[in-house]
């Protein structure tokens, strides 16, 4: 029987054991890695090359539909399973968009998420039934309404979604361009161009909106696992 090498990505520790005590019991899974956040996940998953990547959305440094758009640039052939507690039809087709293989709520039953892995370990897609639905009214090549949650977000560029993100986890513009490795000076013309585009000219709107879209999680309220 062969293994299915599976790498899951989750900022939460305590749902990333949860998942890796939930596979193990399976005789075909194997989790090799574990990444709390995007851009951990990029770098795991093109150093372990796994079967199968579990990604969650909401994480630190940069988001699950960021990272699965960066690594398929440099590993197109990646099979991605979003399993998330953001579900909104915005983010479904914005994930189907960057190119994930399935898309699952995280309060799937634990054999959904089985077949799931088994299922885009084949080759095959795999949805939720609530996400297969949304999929059914709407075409993933589609633009975002503007009045869907991600309507002026999606008007950013990838690299002004992640200069927002960062900006709402609170890094100053030096720390945002060593982590970017990009120029303070880019850094500012970029924070320049979110304000632009999204009309907000604070850094507490900034990190208002990013907090409502997903971009991260709300410090005051636990996520719904």
């Amino acid at each position: 029987m062969k293994t299915i090498s599976i790498l899951i990505a989750d900022d939460h520790k305590i749902v990333r054991q949860g998942f890796c005590k939930l596979l193990s019991m399976e005789r075909d899974f194997e989790v090799v890695g574990e990444a709390s956040n995007g851009r951990a996940a990029i770098e795991l998953a093109l150093k372990l090359t796994p079967d199968i990547i579990l990604m969650d959305i909401a994480m630190p440094d940069l988001n699950g539909l960021e990272a699965t758009s960066l690594l398929l640039e440099s590993a197109p052939d990646a099979k991605i399973l979003i399993l998330s507690a953001h579900c909104e039809d915005a983010y479904i087709t914005k994930a189907v968009q960057n190119g994930v293989k399935g898309f699952l709520r995280k309060q799937s039953s634990a054999s959904e998420v089985c077949k799931a892995i088994r299922a885009v370990h084949l080759g095959k897609f795999h949805f939720s039934p609530s996400v297969a639905r949304h999929l059914d009214r709407v075409k993933p090549a589609m633009p975002f309404p503007q009045k869907s949650p991600l309507g002026a977000i999606a008007q950013l560029s990838s690299r002004e979604r992640q200069v927002l993100q960062l900006i709402a986890e609170g890094r100053a513009n030096k720390e945002t361009a060593s982590d970017l490795g990009i120029r303070i000076k880019t850094v500012e013309k970029h924070r320049a161009s979110i304000m632009r585009k999204l009309d907000i000219h604070e850094t507490a709107g900034l990190t208002r909106y990013a907090i409502t879209n997903g971009l991260i999680e709300n410090p005051l309220q636990p996520t719904t696992i």
